[in-house]
C-alpha cells in the first residue's frame, strides 16, 4: 500500500465511528444495535494539516481550533481531492489557523 505524503496546509477528511440514539443528519452507513436502542454509524470530519511530527504522527486542527493527533498511516485518514474541498470548502477550518500554535 502506498503511503501519503502530508505536509501543513493540506486538508483531510477523517472518519469517526460514533454511536448514539440519535444519528445526526451527516450521519453515513447507520446500522441499529442488537437492542434497538443505539445506532452505530460513521461521520466525516474537515480538518487541516498543522504541523507533521517526527514519530509519523499528524497534528490536525479542527474549524473550532482544537488539536488532534493521528498516525499519517491511519487507514481512516486520506487527504481531500479536489470534488471533495470545492463541495465541503465551509467545513474545513481555515488556513489562519496554521500560524495559531
Amino acid at each position: 500500500m502506498q503511503s501519503v505524503e502530508y505536509k501543513p496546509g493540506d486538508l483531510v477528511i477523517y472518519t469517526v465511528s460514533k454511536q448514539s440514539p440519535h444519528p445526526g443528519p451527516r450521519a453515513r452507513s447507520i446500522h441499529p444495535s442488537e437492542s434497538g436502542e443505539d445506532y452505530a454509524y460513521v461521520v466525516d470530519k474537515f480538518w487541516i494539516v498543522v504541523e507533521l511530527l517526527a514519530d509519523g504522527q499528524l497534528i490536525l486542527a479542527t474549524r473550532k481550533g482544537k488539536r488532534r493527533t493521528v498516525a499519517a498511516a491511519d487507514p481512516l485518514l486520506k487527504k481531500a481531492g479536489w470534488w471533495q474541498r470545492l463541495r465541503h470548502r465551509r467545513r474545513f477550518p481555515a488556513k489562519e489557523l496554521l500560524g495559531e500554535q
